[in-house]
């Protein structure tokens, strides 16, 4: 609606109601770039590339950091001065051999996602300084930015579909999964590549599927 066009700086249309748009370019569309949902991975007032990161690394493809080693003190972004980046005061924080690790597993994809601000909003500038959004992985693989991060989410999208998958299995049987549900995933990250990758191949093979239709009795 117009609200929402305007909070994501879009071209601006009259409906006060949800109506579909079609976007200028890849930044926006798809859950990545989800004013809501990059909400969720900040702080009040600013972005939070590890938080971020780690949504990334463990809500889209199954590999959790573990939690912060103790003592580890915070970062706060005001004691490291105004005229840095968020990301290259948080690049000096973490240098310690005790944090760098994991971070490097995760910061990746929190830097390509810091033209969104606290809210969600586009920004190319931060504090007057032009945003650096290119990542690098661990593996040698890099990208830059929302559209770059994309990119890298499609080329590992079988592993993104598996995680999917058992998170929708997760959800609808109550539980946690068992080795015999594996075969249960397996379909449905095959019935979706066979339907052009939609949503709806995922939850047919699921509401479809014996876990799903039968009851387990708890004796056993």
């Amino acid at each position: 609606n117009a609200r929402l066009v305007n909070h994501y700086g879009l071209p601006p249309i009259a409906s006060e109601t949800p109506i579909r748009v079609e976007l200028p370019d890849r930044r926006r569309g798809g859950l990545l770039s989800s004013a809501a949902l990059l909400m969720l991975q900040s702080d009040p007032t600013r972005s939070n590339i590890p938080r971020r990161g780690s949504f990334i690394a463990g809500q889209w493809l199954g590999s959790p950091p573990p939690p912060p080693p103790p003592g580890v003190p915070p970062f706060n972004a005001e004691e490291e001065g105004q005229e840095r980046t968020l990301r290259k005061s948080f690049e000096l924080h973490r240098s310690a051999p005790t944090c760098s690790a994991c971070h490097a597993k995760i910061d990746p994809f929190g830097f390509s996602l810091e033209n969104f601000d606290a809210i969600g909003r586009w920004r190319d500038t931060e504090r007057g300084l032009p945003i650096d959004a290119s990542a690098s992985m661990e593996s040698g693989e890099q990208f830059d930015g929302i559209v770059g991060l994309k990119d890298y989410l499609l080329s590992k999208r079988d592993t993104v579909l598996e995680v999917l998958s058992r998170r929708l299995m997760i959800y609808s049987l109550g539980r946690g999964l068992e080795a015999s549900d594996q075969c249960v995933v397996d379909r449905m990250v095959q019935a979706a590549a066979k339907s052009e990758y939609r949503f709806s191949a995922l939850v047919l093979e699921l509401v479809t599927s014996i876990p799903f239709t039968h009851r387990q009795n708890p004796e056993y």
